[in-house]
């Protein structure tokens, strides 16, 4: 059974930096790619950033670019995003999910198909 498990969530203040991280199991990590997305209380869930199946592909929103880092240790079945310089707006469940695409790796969540529970992230002096 596929599941994704993210950790590393929590409360830090402006300017900090968290590691999330998202554990896959019952399934071969290198085979899909992993996208990161956020859900702030009352908006939509955005895709934040993805990396393909072999981490050649990544891609950023604009609003981290620059902040946050994705990678992807396949053989540990773990995919990482490193966010520095955290923001108030950052405040969100950050969710990771997973999907069989070749090459490429699409940011938006309607793309994707198998979701971890979420891990809360608050930015707050």
């Amino acid at each position: 059974q596929l599941q994704l498990v993210e950790s590393g969530g929590g409360l830090v203040q402006p300017g900090g930096s968290l590691r999330l991280s998202c554990a896959a199991s019952g399934f071969t990590l290198d085979y899909y790619a992993i996208g990161w997305f956020r859900q702030a209380p009352g908006k939509e869930r955005e895709g934040v950033s993805c990396t393909s199946r072999s981490g050649g592909n990544t891609m950023y929103a604009d609003s981290v670019k620059g902040r946050f880092t994705i990678s992807r240790d396949n053989a540990k079945g773990t995919v990482y995003l490193q966010m520095n310089s955290l923001k108030p707006e950052d405040t969100a469940v950050y969710y990771c999910a997973a999907e069989p695409v070749k090459n490429r790796c699409p940011l938006p969540p309607y793309e994707y198909d198998y979701w971890g529970q979420g891990t809360q992230v608050t930015v707050s002096s």
